[in-house]
Parts: structure tokens; sequence; C-alpha cells
């Protein structure tokens, strides 16, 4: 698409798709666990998609965050819009825009349970994508 031109919705969508499955995969090339997309479109007119993922420690949470920073940003020349939480690393947060990215250690995503608050969503298969024990 030529530079300045603004994609019709089929294009916006498949776009945001292409990179919550991006985004899922490297979570799991970076060891990430329970991984789930969520398409987010019937109930929210922000987001597209949820990607959601677990790791196992403050490191790993970060390996993950950075990888799909550099996935997103350098191969699929998108650009993250903010990040949160990610000195805490409990919680962190990538948005860009269209898709976000919950990053969670073990406590933090069974408390805030985001999978029951988005009940409603519809869960994209990506298993063609990431193996069937990193599946959530």
């Amino acid at each position: 698409m030529p530079r300045g031109e603004v994609p019709n919705e089929a294009e916006r969508i498949a776009r945001s798709l292409e990179l919550a499955r991006a985004a899922a995969e490297t979570a799991a090339e970076n060891a990430g666990r329970n991984i789930v997309v969520l398409d987010v479109r019937q109930q929210s007119t922000m987001f597209d998609f949820f990607v959601l993922a677990t790791g196992s420690s403050r490191r790993q949470l970060h390996a993950m965050s950075e990888e799909i920073d550099h996935k997103l940003e350098d191969d699929l020349k998108d650009r993250r819009i903010g990040i949160e939480g990610y000195q805490e690393s409990r919680w962190i947060l990538l948005d860009y825009g269209s898709i976000v990215i919950h990053l969670f250690d073990d406590e933090s995503r069974e408390y805030y349970s985001l999978e029951s608050l988005w009940a409603d969503a519809t869960k994209v298969d990506v298993s063609d994508l990431i193996p069937a024990e990193q599946l959530g």
C-alpha cells in the first residue's frame, strides 16, 4: 500500500491479525505459556486483538517483551504506542494501537483473569504457530 494511503477495514483487520499472530508466536519462541489471542472487535471499539502470555520470571517477561517489540517494530514495521508495568514485571502491557499484548507472571495472570473479563471475545486459533503445550 502506498505511503499515506488509508487502509480499508479488511486490510486494517488483516494487519492487526498479522501483528497479533506474530506477537503470539514470538512469545512462544521465548518460552511463554498459556498463550491466547482474543478477538475483541465485538467488545471494544478501540482494539482488535489481545495477546496474553505467561512467563515464569522477571527476566523471561522482559525477554518476551523485548523480542515482541523487535518483531513488531523492526521486522513488521509497526510502532508501539506505550508500555506499562515493565519495571514491576508482574503484568507488562504493550500497546500497539489495534492490538494489546499482556505478559503476566503466574500470580497476576490468575488474579486479573482477563479471559474471564473478556469471556465474550472469540479465541483466535494459533495452533499452526504454537505448540499445543504452550497454548492457553
